[in-house]
Order: structure tokens, then sequence, then C-alpha cells
């Protein structure tokens, strides 16, 4: 039972999970008898259907004990993501590894016309990403206009995407992947610091792009 299909029978039946015997009955017998098809005043098929399925779950102790485990597991992965959400702090990591991604493309796209696309693996390494995560930015880019999938199941920067990237002044840095340079250096460094870095990144990261 995957997380989008799992059902917390006991927020349906609006049950604590350390409920007894008793007050399973108790609660199911009263909804059962509230959502029944053959009640003119408010039955409900598909809710009673899920009623009678969670009273088959829950009344038995075995098969309780196997879906308790599901249950806590499905929780915790909801906490989990609360948790993430109200670390506001990641969201700026996002903005930065999307901007890395679109960089990236940029790059790619500007050296090379003929194969202007790069893989999701590729990209998560270069920019040290979980792939979970690359295909999360990956979404929002295409979604944005800004990348697109080509035949070759490669992903590659659209025209927007090369806007994008140029109004912000985005290029790659040894460091941090991505910076926004300063007036003083867009000129001396446009021509020659794109290549350079995307070499660096593709060696590994050491030194610095004058070492690399």
């Amino acid at each position: 039972m995957s997380g989008n299909d799992f059902v917390d029978y006991y927020e349906l039946l609006q049950l604590n999970p350390n409920a007894d015997t008793e007050t399973i009955e108790r609660i199911f017998r009263h909804l059962a008898k509230k959502f029944h098809p053959d009640n003119t005043q408010s039955a409900d098929i598909e809710r009673f259907e899920q009623i009678v399925e969670a009273h088959r779950m829950l009344i038995n102790p075995e098969i309780r004990a196997g879906y308790d485990v599901r249950h806590q597991d499905y929780w915790n992965r909801k906490w989990g993501i609360a948790s993430e959400a109200a670390e506001r702090s990641a969201f700026g990591d996002d903005q930065l590894a999307r901007e890395g991604l679109l960089s990236l493309l940029y790059v790619q796209r500007r050296r090379n016309m003929g194969s202007p696309g790069m893989g999701e693996i590729e990209m998560a390494r270069l920019l040290h990403s979980p792939p979970e995560l690359v295909e999360f930015h990956l979404w929002y880019l295409k979604a944005k206009g800004w990348v697109e999938r080509l035949e070759t199941g490669h992903v590659a920067i659209t025209a927007p995407g090369v806007d994008q990237v140029e109004q912000s002044r985005l290029r790659l840095s040894p460091d941090h992947l991505i910076e926004a340079p300063s007036h003083a250096s867009k000129d001396a460094g446009q021509s020659g610091d794109g290549n350079r870095d995307r070499d660096f990144l593709v060696q590994g990261g050491q030194g610095t792009p004058e070492q690399a």
C-alpha cells in the first residue's frame, strides 16, 4: 500500500489509534447505520464501503497489527513533510539548485548546439544533488517553459530559459555552482568564464577554475 492510496481508517472512523475493540464496534455500528444504502436521509454507498473495510481491518488483532505498522510509517512520512515545510531555509536552497540546473543547461547548449541536452543523472552528479530533487526541479523548470525534453530523452534549455539566465546574470562558479557576477567583472569574464567553469565541474571540482 503506497502513500498515495493509503487510507487512514482511524481517521475515517474518528478513532484514536489506541481504541479498544469495544469502541471500534460501537463507532462502526453508528456510522454503518448512518451511511447504509437503505438510509433514505444520509445514505453514502462509497463511505459505507470504506467503513466496512475499516472495520474488517481493525477488528482482527493480527490484521490490525500489520495495518498499524503501515499507519505509523505513513504518519512518519507525513511528519517529515511537515518538518521540511517548516524549515524555510530549504526553499532558498531549492531556488539555487534550479538556477544551477539552468546554468548547466545554458552552458551545454551554448557550447554544443548539436547535442544541447543533458541527462538527469549527469546533472545530479554535477550539482551534488539527489536525483529525486533534480526531478522535482526539472518539473518546475519545464512547467515554466524554461527547459524541454528532447527526442533523445535528454533535457535542454529553451529560448525563454536562456532569457531567464541572462536576465538574472547567472553563471557557474567553482564553489557555489552559480553566482550573479558584479558589473565590474561581467564584461571581463563573460567570454571565457562559462567554459572554464563548465570544464571545472566536469573534471570534478578540484582546485580553482584556473588550476583545473
